[in-house]
């Protein structure tokens, strides 16, 4: 009996290996399907909390939470089909409110950072078990939700769907992971390194796994685009404040409407806010089919719906030196860039790095002026890069025929933001480092005085005057004694001429 007993106790080696790999692959999986419901269910209570405040609802709780779910399909990128319209023909909305993407993402981030995250010391889960839990996991949550979303007014594209919301829940979560594993440099230095030489994959990961110079320079580039685009924005919404006023109360009425419109124009101010930099940096965004809003000229508008951010557009007609000012947008950027570099380049010497040479080794010197450029060509190269992702995702189709294209076309904005960020940080990033690197006047000076005085040679003394002179016993006249060493001191001194100089020392007769 005790036997048996005791052999019971212990685990089969099989239950053994799946109780210790199950939890991290059923944590990713709980946490992952808990990220989409507490996603889903932040767009249903503010849907149904402006549904329950509407005096004139549309449709009942079925609809609202049928709206909730396109929203949350939509706040992933997803196009959506608008099925109500007058003319019966189904009209796509795809323009998708940047700042709603900041939820799903937070929320699958911390959910993979939890799932691959240690518990009271234990070893951290396999990232692939993670990661695939937590994707599996949304995933999981998110088909329901489409397939639900399907039978409201707001369909959803499937194409868009399916390539979106995969897209966000892939990337965020391995976001997440790369989070709880201390942000290692090795994964992204391997896949940098198929496509970047290793001279170049420097500039843009450093070795403890931050951004590297070009990579720091770029984004400071393009948050400067953005943000000079918020400030436009907000100038142009001041300047037309009569017009957003009057578009705000005209669109609806009760302060629930109002409330939903106000949300909306919120959600939409960093699409806003792309739309100004495409139009600072020239390329402009269209408000339609041939309706092009661009610093030089923008064409008269379609008939749009009186929306408040749609206020602050241009008025139509030809360029004032208003609307060019804004050309001093980018030329900030590109300086900021340029500045990035050339302090990166004094600052990390020619190793390439943030912080310099690595812990041990001495310091290089500071780059040469060639590295200086191609990294701030480089910088460029990435800021172009994200403005055109933001300039993608910031415009879409509000409708068909003339509203098909709204917003700004992602491949202009992209060479534009090349050329205007190449050129000015370029010459601002030489211009940096050669004043980094200048040797300040006073040091140069006292440099040359050094350089120019020649020392007496070792072993002179100056004259003190000779006996005659009242000067000390033993000195000379005029000229300089020279003070040789001790005979048997001297380094490769031969014998006979040692024994030569003592005898002269001492004034005896020299017998070779």
């Amino acid at each position: 009996m005790i036997q048996t007993t005791a052999r019971r106790s212990t685990p089969a080696p099989l239950l053994t290996r799946v109780r210790d790999r199950s939890p991290g692959l059923a944590a990713g999986l709980l946490g992952g399907a808990l990220a989409a419901g507490l996603g889903l269910a932040a767009f249903a209570m503010l849907v149904i909390l402006l549904w329950i405040s509407s005096p004139y609802p549309d449709s009942g709780a079925g609809g609202a939470l049928h709206i909730a779910a396109a929203l949350w399909l939509l706040a992933h990128g997803a196009e959506l089909v608008r099925t109500d319209t007058l003319s019966g023909v189904p009209a796509p909305l795809g323009v998708p409110p940047l700042l709603l993407l900041a939820l799903p993402v937070w929320l699958l981030h911390r959910a993979a950072r939890d799932a691959a995250d240690a518990v009271g010391g234990a070893p951290l889960v396999p990232g692939r078990t993670a990661w695939a839990g937590v994707v599996l996991g949304y995933l999981a949550v998110g088909a329901p939700a489409a397939l639900y979303a399907a039978g409201g007014v707001l369909r959803p594209a499937w194409a868009s769907a399916g390539v979106c919301v995969p897209l966000v829940a892939v990337t965020a979560a391995g976001a997440g992971v790369w989070t709880a594993y201390g942000r290692p440099s090795g994964p992204l230095e391997r896949a940098l390194g198929r496509v970047l030489p290793r001279g170049v994959r420097h500039l843009v990961l450093g070795p403890d796994g931050r951004p590297g110079v070009a990579a720091r320079a770029a984004g400071a580039g393009a948050a400067v685009l953005v943000g000079g685009g918020a400030l436009l924005v907000v100038a142009s919404l001041g300047w037309h404040g009569g017009e957003t006023q009057r578009a705000f109360l005209r669109l609806t009425e009760g302060w629930s409407g109002r409330l939903a419109v106000l949300l909306l124009g919120v959600t939409l101010v960093p699409n806003a806010a792309v739309w100004a930099a495409a139009y600072a940096l020239g390329p402009g965004f269209l408000l339609g089919t041939g309706t092009l809003v661009t610093p030089f000229s923008s064409a008269p508008a379609p008939l749009l719906p009186p929306f408040p951010l749609l206020a602050a557009v241009p008025d139509a007609g030809a360029g004032t030196p208003v609307n060019w000012a804004a050309g001093a947008v980018p030329v900030l950027a590109g300086a900021v860039t340029g500045w990035c570099v050339g302090r990166g380049a004094t600052v990390g010497g020619g190793s390439g790095r943030p912080g310099g040479a690595r812990p041990g080794r001495a310091s290089a010197g500071p780059w040469a002026r060639g590295r200086t450029a191609g990294a701030a060509a480089l910088a460029a190269v990435l800021c172009a890069a994200l403005l055109t992702v933001l300039a993608a995702l910031a415009g879409g189709p509000l409708g068909v025929a003339v509203l098909s294209r709204f917003g700004p076309v992602w491949w202009q904005v992209g060479g534009a933001t090349l050329v205007w960020i190449g050129l000015v940080a370029v010459v601002t990033a030489l211009a940096v480092r050669d004043w980094r690197c200048r040797t300040p006047r006073g040091e140069r000076s006292g440099r040359e005085g050094r350089a120019g005085r020649v020392g007496r040679p070792r072993g002179e003394q100056p004259h003190r005057g000779g006996p005659k002179d009242g000067g000390p016993p033993g000195a000379t006249d005029g000229r300089r004694l020279r003070v040789f060493r001790h005979p048997a001191r001297a380094v490769g001194a031969r014998p006979a001429r040692a024994a030569k100089e003592r005898s002269a020392t001492t004034g005896d007769r020299y017998r070779p």
